[in-house]
């Protein structure tokens, strides 16, 4: 049977919108309850925290777990990737789909991330400079969550051995010699760690244009360290993600490597 990345995030994305609100999740933790062996013997209960459980039944419901262990402790669950030589301990690695990323809450931003892990979710895609994670247990339901590649509140990643999954590519022509680029933004601290991004809303994604001079920082709001300053008329991408500040939308986007928030009321939609 081959193990592909793509089934595990398939299987994730089906249960997105289960909640503890009206008992949909408790078809997660039944599964995971009535897999054998059950780790360590223990029974989730529907009131318990099940992030971890959410992750391990992805890999329950798809017959991976000789690829992807089972727990509902997230330390256990890193312990367990350990074990299968699958941990990735580098904050700043590039995931793919499927690959499963662990967080702290407590974080201080500074350095490698070694403290206890506090929640676990199943990386979605990778778009530039942006993590799309599907998240169990995320507000007490399976939602999205978009966090900066090497972003704050990484703790690390188990990284499944898959089986490889052809990709065809077209040829892509030569592209034509253009002009040297205007220069589109001013680097501050581009090893800065950024904050995740609380609210989603689909009609917000886009490219956008700052129409002036405007730092992109590490959280909402200006009391976060600066990343970079983008120069006016330099293009972005939002995914719609954000947060707000102060009664004010702080729009996560991306530009090249780099992804932060910025203050929406300098941004013009193209």
């Amino acid at each position: 049977m081959s193990r592909k990345r793509s089934e595990i995030v398939a299987q994730a994305q089906s249960w997105i919108g289960c909640k503890e609100a009206d008992g949909s999740h408790k078809k997660i933790i039944d599964l995971y309850n009535n897999h054998k062996p059950l780790a360590r013997g223990y029974k989730v209960k529907y009131t318990d925290a099940w992030c971890a459980t959410f992750a391990s039944a992805c890999a329950i419901a798809k017959g991976y777990t000789d690829i992807i262990p089972t727990e509902c402790s997230c330390d256990k669950l890193i312990a367990l990737f350990q074990t299968l030589g699958c941990w990735v301990e580098n904050d700043a690695y590039d995931p793919s789909h499927g690959d499963y990323i662990f967080y702290d809450w407590q974080d201080s931003g500074v350095g490698d991330n070694k403290g206890s892990s506090d929640h676990v979710g199943v990386v979605e895609k990778v778009e530039g400079a942006l993590i799309t994670v599907i998240d169990g247990n995320y507000s007490n339901a399976v939602k999205r969550r978009s966090l900066a590649v090497n972003g704050k509140y990484i703790r690390g990643f188990g990284v499944p051995k898959y089986d490889k999954e052809a990709s065809v590519k077209p040829a892509t022509p030569a592209a034509p010699s253009t002009p040297a680029t205007k220069k589109k933004y001013v680097l501050k601290n581009g090893s800065a760690k950024v904050g995740y991004a609380t609210s989603r809303n689909n009609s917000l994604a886009g490219t956008y244009v700052t129409t002036s001079d405007l730092n992109m920082r590490t959280g909402a709001g200006t009391g976060n360290t600066v990343i970079l300053t983008l120069l006016e008329g330099a293009e972005v991408k939002c995914y719609g993600y954000y947060s707000t500040k102060d009664g004010v939308k702080w729009y996560l986007v991306a530009i090249d490597k780099y992804a932060g928030f910025v203050n929406s009321k300098w941004l013009k939609k193209k």
